[in-house]
């Protein structure tokens, strides 16, 4: 409970920063197929990213929804047996293992979008930390080809291309994230710290993705 309760006192970029600085990926020996990604701490980071996409509005309605079913989706899948679902790629072997990998409400299928969504925001907020005064649709737009695009179908781009007007400025945006009397150069050496740390943790993911034949699947 005093975790939580120093959480909320905290901008969403520095709870962000304490949950994947807690997240770590176990390889023995590097092996993907047997790493262990813990359940809770890594759908308590979706939820810290699910509130800095919030700042940003209404333009990334869809998206939010999406990442919301897909936390509840897999938290559902850990409450039936916490103990056995503790681990996420456990989760991802099971389902292999039994052909529901693929199927369309698949534990795989949400731990597949919920990483994208973290390649997107990963990418936005490096973005914005390399250049705060760019032009915030075009950051949003950009981080959105560069992750997301490829992967959805044109109903979901084109909401997407629609939705992307209503984005604020990126002062505004910037604004929203920083803490009570935080400057703006300190909310950026917290976005460079919480970026660094995504880098690494993501690319152990989607060699983990791959491992068992995500990776390469589209919305349908």
């Amino acid at each position: 409970m005093k975790r939580s309760r120093d959480m909320e006192k905290r901008s969403e970029i520095n709870s962000a920063i304490e949950e994947l600085s807690l997240l770590a990926i176990v390889k023995p020996g590097g092996n993907h197929e047997t790493a262990h990604i813990p359940t809770k701490p890594f759908l308590s980071l979706c939820y810290m990213v699910l509130q800095v996409l919030d700042k940003i509005g209404p333009t990334m309605a869809v998206l939010r929804q999406d990442i919301h079913q897909n936390i509840k989706r897999l938290e559902m899948m850990h409450e039936l047996n916490p103990s056995m679902n503790s681990n996420l790629v456990e989760i991802l072997k099971s389902e292999a293992s039994k052909g529901n990998a693929r199927k369309r409400f698949s534990c795989s299928k949400a731990f597949l979008w919920l990483t994208r969504s973290l390649d997107f925001s990963s990418a936005l907020l490096h973005a914005l930390e390399i250049d705060p005064k760019k032009n915030m649709e075009q950051i949003v737009q950009e981080s959105y080809d560069a992750t997301l695009s490829p992967w959805h179908g044109w109903i979901s781009s084109a909401a997407f291309r629609v939705a992307i007007k209503l984005v604020p400025d990126s002062q505004t945006f910037m604004d929203l994230l920083k803490e009570r009397d935080e400057n703006s150069d300190t909310l950026k050496e917290q976005m460079q710290i919480l970026v660094s740390l995504f880098v690494p943790f993501l690319e152990d993911v989607h060699c983990i993705l791959k491992v068992y034949n995500l990776d390469r699947i589209k919305s349908s």
